[in-house]
C-alpha cells in the first residue's frame, strides 16, 4: 500500500504488541519532529546563576545600588551569588565582610530566600547564594 502511495511505511511503536506502523512521508516528518523540538526548547526557560561582588569597605549608597540590580536579577527567577572580595589586610578583617552581607540581605529579604549561610570559599572570597522567594513568585 506505501509503495502504491509512493510513501514510507515507518514503525512508530516498536514494543507495542503487535508493532504500530504508519504510512507516511519519513522526510516531512523528520522535519516536523525537528520543528516541535526547535519549539519547545524556545519556550523552556534555564535558570542562571548571576553575581554580585562587594567589598568589605563598600559605601551605604553603592550597597543600595548593588542590591537594587539584585532584586532585578531574583525577580527575574535567576539564582544570585553574592560575592564579597577582601583586598590585603582586610583578609583580617572577615567581621566587615558579614556585616556588608547582612546588611545586603535585609535590602533583598522580600524577594531573596538565602539558600546557604555566608561562608568562606577560598581565601578571599566570603560568598552567599541566594534564590528567588516562594512568596514573590505567588504575587
Amino acid at each position: 500500500m506505501a509503495r502504491e502511495r509512493k510513501l514510507d511505511l515507518v514503525e512508530v511503536a516498536a514494543n507495542a504488541n503487535p508493532p504500530v506502523a504508519k504510512i507516511l512521508d519519513y522526510g516531512k516528518f523528520r522535519y516536523d519532529q525537528a520543528r516541535k523540538e526547535r519549539q519547545n526548547r524556545k519556550k523552556q526557560h534555564t535558570v542562571q546563576i548571576k553575581g554580585i561582588r562587594l567589598t568589605p569597605n563598600i559605601g551605604e549608597h553603592d550597597l543600595e545600588i548593588k542590591a537594587n540590580k539584585a532584586r532585578a536579577f531574583l525577580e527575574a527567577g535567576d539564582r544570585l551569588k553574592v560575592t564579597v572580595f577582601f583586598h590585603g589586610r582586610l583578609i583580617a578583617r572577615r567581621e566587615l565582610g558579614e556585616v556588608i552581607l547582612n546588611k545586603f540581605l535585609e535590602f533583598v529579604q522580600d524577594v531573596a530566600d538565602q539558600e546557604n549561610p555566608p561562608k568562606m570559599e577560598g581565601p578571599r572570597n566570603m560568598v552567599v547564594n541566594l534564590v528567588p522567594s516562594k512568596k514573590s513568585k505567588k504575587k
